[in-house]
């Protein structure tokens, strides 16, 4: 016996539909829920909706699997089925994750959440803390990043399926691994929204670069608002996730009295004090707004951390000294870079000629361990005309430099899959949509997009072609030869290194202190008894090291301590300490 609901304030009449057979719904109730019991069904039953006189049976906007695609019926999961081991996982703390983010269709030839269970060992080895999935919820076509969704309750069928990602997480918390989901409450997908049919999940009041807003403020909103936090509490406590990650956060229209994220944030608490386990919420914003991530005590939205867009900026436009284009103009100095380490927010009210208005606000009393730091991501690497990695555009060498600064700066670390041994398989933008339309609109606008960069149209993927995401899966053959193996074993010794450093897992902004020199191009950061010094300069140059502290690290073999000097050559970095471990 099952009792079937559905919000659906729009109809004037409601019908479940299981094989041939209609079933007539009880409602609308006074918020505009439709409910009906049938006693034959349950776990593995195929159902679906019928409104008013339309025809077509469409899939439940809550439905726990849509195993057939996201247009055919959904469902019924037992979520309590599942034969859990990991009763006593107490997840590793955020402020001292390195966290690892993949994308399940291209992390291995398989593309399966089975499969990626084989790779645990491996970042086990490397020592992530936390492995972050791209949306793993339910999307129209055969391949996709992930980010249209449009069965937000959904596992992904081509993944595996809910039972597959819950082999997936409890392998992880076997291996020590906490496990994070990337989720999208900003947007529905283009293709199989059906969502909107059944009630006012959308506003044309305000519009976002994919249409419509969510509506989180306007009539109806109280339902829109418990079908996101019911879908993010369902992560956590179905599919033991360990936390999320929320896209674009600044796209969310809320004026309400409690913003959407507070109301988020207080009903995980609750939720993690039920479990008896630390959940966490880490935001996606470009508003540079330190109430994302302050406490709601103290009138914050109680977000655990956010991305740090700045310190990626200013990072990657000292290191690619030729890019000039779209943000990366409000980029460029060692100036920049040293703020960005020391207080995060470059533009903290500070004039942004590329938005041409003033933006942000300071940061002030937050441990940096509310911001994540990142030199690569899905957006940074995916969102290239070619999907180019870093060691791609810079070098070896520079891309060692920008490693071990990602890794001793005082934020959560972020790596994203193959940077970690400098992958030479790039990751690309792939969609399959599947309106003939759509499809051609996203290619064409993608080549005219970078064709206003300079790049020959010609070369631009087409993001909806098949050998576009086949040819973005990683090549794991590669990862123990040549440079790959130098790469991977840098990066190795880099984790090792912050995981083990009480100096390096210090998030009071007061304990960094940053020293530049613009013309020579060089800098210098100290955290507590750790010294990180970076040589990005055109000659090998001699930095004095007042501490006499011994090298523990070196980018390269031509690195050395000498008369109390580092000398460096150049695109190189070095490690010295003072620390006993």
């Amino acid at each position: 016996m099952h009792e079937f609901t559905v919000w659906a304030p729009k109809a004037e009449k409601m019908s479940l539909k299981i094989e041939d057979r209609a079933y007539t719904m009880a409602g609308p109730d006074s918020r505009g829920w439709w409910r009906t019991t049938v006693e034959e069904a349950g776990p593995g039953t195929d159902y679906a909706f019928l409104m008013d006189d339309d025809e077509t049976a469409y899939p439940d906007p809550r439905g726990a699997w849509q195993p057939n695609g996201v247009h055919s019926a959904s469902r019924l999961v037992d979520h309590k089925a599942f034969e859990w081991t990991d009763a006593e996982w107490q997840g590793p703390p955020l402020t001292g994750a390195v966290i690892y983010e993949l994308h399940i269709g291209t992390f291995t030839k398989e593309g399966t959440f089975d499969a990626a269970i084989e790779r645990l060992p491996y970042l086990v080895e490397l020592g992530i803390t936390h492995i972050e999935l791209m949306p793993v919820a339910a999307f129209p076509g055969a391949f996709g990043w992930g980010y249209d969704g449009v069965a937000l309750f959904a596992v992904r069928h081509t993944y595996g399926g809910p039972d597959a990602l819950r082999r997936l997480v409890d392998a992880c918390h076997q291996h020590g691994i906490a496990v994070l989901i990337d989720v999208v409450y900003n947007h529905f997908g283009p293709v199989g929204n059906y969502a909107n049919k059944f009630g006012p999940y959308l506003t044309d009041l305000h519009r976002t670069p994919w249409g419509s807003a969510v509506n989180f403020e306007g009539a109806g909103s109280d339902e829109v608002r418990r079908f996101f936090c019911d879908n993010a509490l369902m992560w956590m406590r179905d599919y033991h996730v360990d936390g999320l990650r929320l896209d674009a956060v600044h796209e969310f229209v809320d004026r309400s009295a409690i913003h959407f994220m507070e109301q988020l944030s207080a009903e995980v608490d609750v939720l993690s004090s039920t479990l008896g386990r630390r959940l966490v919420l880490i935001a996606e914003s470009d508003l540079n707004d330190p109430r994302v991530v302050t406490p709601r005590e103290a009138r914050g939205y109680g977000m655990d951390a956010q991305w740090s867009d700045d310190f990626h900026h200013a990072l990657f436009a000292i290191l690619h000294t030729e890019q000039g284009k779209g943000y990366y103009d409000d980029f460029g100095s060692f100036a920049d870079l040293a703020k960005a380490l020391n207080q995060v927010f470059v533009y903290d009210g500070a004039y942004s000629g590329y938005r041409s208005r003033s933006h942000g606000r300071p940061v002030a009393g937050l441990s940096a361990h509310h911001f994540v730091g990142f030199i690569q991501n899905h957006d940074q690497v995916g969102n290239r005309a070619t999907g180019d990695r870093l060691e791609h555009i810079i070098g070896m060498d520079r891309s060692k430099v920008a490693a071990g600064l990602i890794l001793t700066a005082p934020f959560i670390p972020m790596l994203f899959q193959g940077e970690e041994y400098a992958a030479s398989t790039p990751f690309q933008y792939f969609a399959d949509h599947e309106d003939g339309e759509l499809r051609k609109a996203v290619s064409e606008g993608r080549k005219r997009e970078f064709a206003a960069f300079g790049w020959n149209p010609e070369q631009i993927p087409d993001p909806e072609s098949p050998e576009t995401f086949e040819r973005s899966k990683l090549n794991w053959d590669e990862v123990h030869q040549g440079q790959h193996e130098e790469m991977f074993q840098w990066m190795k010794q880099l984790i090792h290194l912050r995981r083990s450093s009480s100096s390096l897992n210090d998030g009071d902004l007061g304990h960094v202190k940053v020293e530049y020199d613009e013309l020579k191009r060089t800098l210098v950061m100290t955290r507590g008894l750790v010294r990180i010094f970076c040589n990005l300069g055109e000659e090998t140059v001699s930095l004095p090291d007042s501490e006499g502290s011994p090298l523990v690290l070196a980018s390269c073999a031509d690195i050395y301590i000498e008369d109390g000097k580092v000398v460096l050559p150049l695109n190189s970095l070095a490690i010295v300490s003072r620390e006993t471990n």
